[in-house]
């Protein structure tokens, strides 16, 4: 039975207030035509209002008639006696005015819901007679959890509506919230059944015209009078409704948060529900962008948009920036003219594949294809360094409040530069094909993205069936109509970003990949592990391959450097030993990939530096991962061992000499290791070796143990290529010395190339003569790893930017910490530029062609080890 839902009155004089977000009320986006932008304009206004929580920041913004009715909301508290009393006595009205925001939502969603299930009595009463409408199975179908995601939503309902009307600034409502959040759940169910019920509902109505009528006259309460004003729904409107509303479910969280004080005691638990909301949200998203699309449209009309993005196209060897639209039939290619004059966005079309038409590319068809001209990793870093500069310079400007056309100018060169970054940086290849025997390529960074598109198409090429062309009029039409249905609003650089937004993780990531689940047959089992770094992202980790496996338990961990990241993405392939078994697309490797996901980085969550267990979920596999975040500021700290007995954190002078060696015994080994199975082993030194690995190494280097080379024989290359890396970090001063390391860093500054190389080389060699030769050994084994670059993909550039840090990075005296123990730790541009630095100091010595150390010195160091 159902009970009518008490009328709240906060929420109803929220309401006839109609103090909202300018966004709240913009639900899906409109439809292609103007009457059709009219008509859900006037429909919005008929349900009133309904989407109250559908903004990125739900609490009404308080004009001049709302702050003079505070009083009314003050319930009571004393009037503040200074300025951050009164900021937080703001706050916590805001607070007050969120939840009766919340409260008007839930009383519409509950209405909606209401409205579906009152259908369903009669039709199951009917499915027991001899003229059914609908069998029982067909209810059970459309209206799939509907009673359930109803009774979640009253009892949260009922139990905020006391509360806010017993209201205080002590009130506590977080633990309504992450219950609610526990039970998500619910809607994973919805989603996964909405398809099936959205087609068999569809089914029911061609074949009962009494369904039809039902179906398209069902009766919602309007939230704006008494209880008996009703507003007439579709089911298919309606159904759509638990769908639209979990997307939305971590704006409230956001916004209840940003006025919760961190004192207060909701804090904890609200940050609780987000976390478990975002997470839900994250592993969903995917599955609901088609269903949030099919709304876009007026019912009857057949074309959707499914997918967009922004994407470089490879044109006659030059690189282009496009906007890509998927359609429910066609693949449409646009380029975003430049706007002008308060104009609004517009696009041309470039070109348009049916989807009935379109095809991949096969290893076959590849010799025929050019090789893809890849840009530099100098100039890739030059960008960079030049990016990082104007930030710089940015946030110098604001802190001294300067003149708005200064900041315009800095704004607009940066835009610049991080396009020219945007187009430069990706190389991997996705190719489309045309019946016609066109073909396009694009460039993307990352096999995940590549794998979206692929799979997004061949799922929607499964329901076309005819080919078409479309007349100029109509191809007009839908580029004009792209402008409304773009679900990429802006080009993805940071320029774009609002202030508030997240700047990004700099430090280091422990993950640890245990296991994975889910898989139909056994099979040969890796991941691999991208973060994302200056808008692309980079593979960083692969595990090993798990063999002949439905369960790979790998239990693998890894440290990966993060560049202001905010994704962490994992994929999972099998790996194939017999390459003419499988058809290799785009020229890439023939490893099949198994399933993708990806991790969202929370500073907030992670901060604490404690192990977050979590899992992933690839449509059926799941890969169980852990996760721990230290900032750079804990991390690069070099600290000096407190036993010197070892080699790890000990002065590289006190090893060679215990050792009586001019190199230390770990650095000799571990780079004859590396020359002999590593040197064309694909990202050597870039790619994550296992932490276990290093660690067990770490203590028996450490420990003098006799066995170290047969340990070092069976183990990953890459693990020693980690124990080498780790084994410079650790150093308790670097290998360039604190003494002279602003020397170098303005040295390499220096313009004049006969002062530089002077200044450089003056340098090197006033290094003690330990850490000289020592450079002088690891400079000889780098400069041999890039010259197999073109199977290792390690150039010199490469080779400087994982280094430089590591050999030259000062020691830090004390900690940079900031005041704030909230306050995320990140990394500020003025430290990248410093990063950058310390990577051309290396990569100028990398470069030379030689450098004059005495013949007998060098030689002694690579030829012998003992003095």
């Amino acid at each position: 039975m159902l009970f009518p839902i008490p009328r709240a009155s906060l929420a109803t004089r929220f309401l006839e207030n109609r103090l909202l977000h300018p966004y709240s009320s913009f639900g899906t986006p409109p439809g292609y035509g103007c009457a059709a932008d009219q008509a859900e304009e006037q429909r919005r206004h008929q349900d009133g209002l309904p989407y109250i929580d559908d903004s990125p920041s739900s609490s009404p913004h308080l004009s001049s008639k709302g702050r003079g009715s505070r009083d009314a909301l003050a319930s009571g508290a004393p009037e503040p006696t200074n300025a951050s009393e009164l900021d937080l006595e703001k706050g916590l009205e805001m607070r007050k005015w969120v939840l009766s925001g919340i409260l008007a939502s839930e009383e519409t969603y509950l209405s909606h819901l209401e409205a579906l299930l009152l259908p369903m009595k009669p039709l199951k009463a009917a499915a027991t007679t001899s003229q059914p409408v609908l069998t029982n199975q067909q209810i059970e179908t459309i209206f799939f959890k509907v009673p359930e995601l109803y009774e979640i939503h009253k009892e949260f309902y009922d139990g905020l509506f006391p509360r806010v009307q017993q209201w205080s600034h002590q009130q506590r409502v977080g633990d309504l919230f992450q219950k609610l959040a526990s039970q998500l759940g619910v809607y994973r169910a919805f989603v996964d059944n909405y398809g099936v019920a959205m087609e068999t509902a569809e089914k029911c109505c061609q074949a009962n015209t009494q369904f039809a009528e039902i179906s398209e006259n069902l009766r919602a309460r309007s939230n704006k009078d008494a209880k008996d004003s009703t507003t007439k729904n579709s089911l298919e409107n309606l159904l759509y409704k638990p769908v639209d509303r979990v997307t939305r479910s971590t704006l409230v969280l956001h916004d209840l948060l940003k006025h919760t004080p961190s004192s207060h005691p909701d804090h904890s638990l609200l940050q609780d529900a987000l976390r478990i909301s975002q997470n839900f949200l994250s592993s969903i998203n995917e599955e609901i962008t088609p269903r949030r699309q099919s709304m876009t449209v007026k019912k009857g009309e057949h074309r959707q948009l499914l997918k967009d993005s922004f994407m470089v196209e490879l044109v006659e060897g030059a690189r282009k920036l496009r906007h890509i639209f998927l359609f429910t039939d066609l693949l449409l290619c646009t380029k975003l003219k430049k706007q002008s004059g308060g104009k609004t966005q517009q696009y041309d079309c470039k070109w348009y594949i049916p989807l009935t038409d379109l095809s991949f590319q096969t290893v076959d068809e590849l010799e025929a294809v050019p090789n893809i001209p890849l840009v530099p990793d100098e100039e890739l870093d030059a960008l960079k360094i030049k990016i990082s500069q104007i930030k710089s310079d940015i946030q110098r400007e604001k802190r001294a409040n300067k003149g708005s056309k200064v900041l315009e100018r800095l704004r607009k060169k940066l835009s610049e530069q991080e396009s020219l970054l945007l187009l430069m940086s990706p190389s991997m290849a996705f190719r489309v094909h045309s019946r016609n025997g066109k073909s396009y390529t694009f460039l993307i960074s990352s096999d995940y993205e590549r794998a979206e598109w692929r799979e997004s198409i061949r799922e929607q090429q499964k329901k076309c069936f005819r080919s078409f062309s479309l007349t100029s009029v109509e191809l007009q039409m839908l580029t004009n109509s792209c402008v409304k249905l773009q679900t990429v609003h802006h080009i993805p650089l940071t320029i774009n970003k609002e202030d508030d937004e997240s700047p990004g993780l700099y430090g280091f990531l422990n993950v640890i990949v245990h296991s994975a689940t889910g898989f139909k047959q056994s099979s040969n089992l890796y991941c691999t592990l991208e973060v994302d770094s200056f808008g692309y992202f980079v593979n960083k980790a692969k595990t090993r391959v798990y063999r002949d496996t439905t369960e790979p338990n790998w239990n693998e961990e890894f440290e990966i450097e993060l560049e202001g990241s905010q994704t962490l993405r994992i994929l999972c392939y099998e790996k194939c030993y017999n390459k003419m078994k499988i058809t290799k697309e785009d020229g890439e490797s023939a490893d099949k990939l198994m399933g993708k996901g990806q991790l969202q980085l929370d500073p907030q969550t992670l901060q604490d530096r404690d192990w977050q267990r979590t899992v992933i979920d690839m449509n059926g596999i799941e890969v169980k991962l852990s996760v721990k975040f230290t900032s750079r500021e804990f991390s690069l700290k070099r600290m000096p061992s407190r036993k010197q007995t070892g080699v790890f954190g000990v002065k590289i002078a006190v090893v060679t000499k215990r050792e009586r060696s001019k190199v230390p015994y770990i650095v000799r080994q571990c780079v004859e290791e590396i020359e002999r199975r590593g040197m064309e082993e694909v990202g050597i030194y870039r790619v994550s070796g296992v932490a276990t690995d290093i660690q067990a190494l770490k203590a028996a280097f450490d420990v003098n143990n006799k066995d170290v080379s047969v340990m070092m024989s069976e183990m990953d290359v890459n693990a020693i290529a980690g124990t080498l890396k780790l084994y410079f970090r650790e150093l308790p001063e670097p290998l360039f010395t604190d003494e002279f390391y602003p020397n170098f860093a303005e040295g390499i500054a220096l313009s004049d190339p006969v002062a530089k190389e002077s200044c450089m080389l003056n340098l090197l060699l006033s290094l003690p003569e330990a850490n000289l030769l020592t450079f002088l050994f690891l400079l000889d084994h780098l400069k041999r790893v890039a010259e197999k670059e073109t199977v290792n993909k390690m150039s010199l550039h490469n080779l400087a930017t994982v280094f430089g840090p590591t050999l030259l990075r000062p020691s830090e005296k004390e900690s940079k910490l900031p005041a704030n123990p909230n306050q995320p730790i990140t990394m500020t541009d003025s430290w990248s530029l410093e990063v950058m630095s310390q990577v051309q100091v290396l990569l100028y010595f990398l470069q030379l062609e030689a450098i004059p150390a005495p013949d007998s010195k060098r030689q002694s160091i690579l030829f012998s080890t003992e003095v």
